[in-house]
C-alpha cells in the first residue's frame, strides 16, 4: 500500500515536464482552444447537474403534495 502513496505525489518538476510535453505534442495555438472546450464542457455538466437536481427537488414537493 505504501508504493500507490509513492506514485500518487507529484511535485512541481513533473508539473513542468507534463506542462512542456503537452506544450510539444498540441503546440501554443491549440491550447487555447483546448482550455475553452474543457470550460465549457465544465459548465454544461454543472449546468445539467443543477437542472436535475431542481427537476429532482420539484418531483419531491409534488409527491408530498
Amino acid at each position: 500500500m505504501m508504493t500507490l502513496g509513492i506514485f500518487l505525489v507529484v511535485g512541481v518538476w513533473q508539473y513542468v515536464i507534463i506542462g512542456v510535453v503537452i506544450l510539444l505534442l498540441f503546440g501554443g495555438k491549440k491550447i487555447p482552444e483546448l482550455m475553452k472546450g474543457l470550460g465549457s464542457g465544465i459548465k454544461e455538466f454543472k449546468d445539467a447537474s443543477k437542472d436535475d437536481d431542481n427537476n429532482g427537488e420539484q418531483k419531491v414537493k409534488e409527491n408530498k403534495n
